[in-house]
């Protein structure tokens, strides 16, 4: 019984963690990036639930407290704006918005990176090389100016924003993916795929995007804050959701007009904002640190 017990905590030690679960440890080690996560859930857990416990509804005017500095009077916590509404309801929604443009078109353009990338890196030839001068072609195109034409031409309607911004966010995630999917076809698992017969789709759904997953993890993080602000720049132009409907970006256009006068208008949602994409960066920061220890 002993030498049972023994063989196996020996053979437990052997095996030791698996790399995710070395993953998991190194990211919690990562006080940054933990306490960027937790504000992170915080903010997006007040903008999802928020709304619906405050008195005060955000396209709602209260014609006595218009520009009212942040006071408990009504819980106007963060004032109000030139037309009477509250301002903390108004971030919050804005704040749902932002985030989720920025959740959506990730997952899309991230999505579109993977198969464009692992697809052209995977096959090679004559495939690749048309896949990545379209890309090429795509980065040529000036990207501010189509995005203002896109969406001054389809309308300004949530899905339109999501596809506006998916359309040219997607070609640095195709690079990435490509270049590590020509390092990985030429491992030996997958020329023993393939000496088998086993069909290209396959291999690459079972064999080539798995072992993409750390790269990709890591560069979504980078891709979340570059959508939100890509969004809050549009907004900012008049170019993003439309009224009553708001958005970080929205309240900061609003906010830079009254600045002189109103200062917490702009204060607020631009520091929502700020703070929002600190904590992905720091989060970022932490996964790449813990899915490749050896960039330390």
């Amino acid at each position: 019984m002993k030498s049972a017990s023994l063989s196996a905590t020996l053979e437990k030690a052997v095996a030791g963690r698996s790399p995710w679960q070395d993953a998991r440890a190194r990211f919690l080690r990562n006080k940054a990036a933990v306490v960027s996560l937790a504000l992170l859930a915080v903010i997006t857990l007040a903008c999802v639930i928020g709304p619906w416990l405050s008195p005060n509804q955000f396209d709602s005017a209260d014609w006595n407290a218009m520009s009212v500095p942040p006071t408990f009077v009504n819980w106007h916590l963060f004032g109000t704006d030139e037309t009477g509404r509250d301002l903390l309801v108004r971030c919050l929604i804005g704040g749902r918005v932002s985030l989720m443009i920025g959740a959506l078109a990730t997952f899309t353009s991230v999505t579109l990176g993977i198969v464009w990338g692992a697809v052209a890196g995977f096959i090679g030839g004559r495939v690749d090389n048309a896949m990545m001068r379209f890309v090429d072609m795509m980065y040529a195109i000036p990207y501010l100016l189509i995005a203002i034409l896109m969406v001054t031409l389809l309308g300004r309607e949530f899905y339109l924003v999501v596809l506006t911004i998916t359309v040219f966010s997607w070609m640095d995630m195709a690079r990435v993916v490509r270049g590590q999917t020509l390092a990985i076809r030429s491992k030996e698992y997958v020329e023993a795929a393939r000496a088998i017969g086993v069909p290209t789709r396959r291999i690459i759904v079972r064999h080539v995007v798995p072992n993409l997953l750390g790269i990709v993890a890591i560069y979504t993080t980078v891709t979340v804050p570059g959508v939100i602000l890509t969004e809050s720049v549009l907004s900012f132009l008049g170019l993003g959701v439309q009224e009553p409907m708001t958005s970080w970006g929205v309240l900061i256009q609003d906010g830079v007009g009254v600045m002189e006068s109103s200062p917490w208008i702009l204060l607020f949602p631009a520091a929502l904002l700020s703070i929002t994409l600190y904590c992905i960066n720091f989060v970022g920061d932490g996964l790449r640190d813990a899915l490749d220890p050896k960039d330390r």
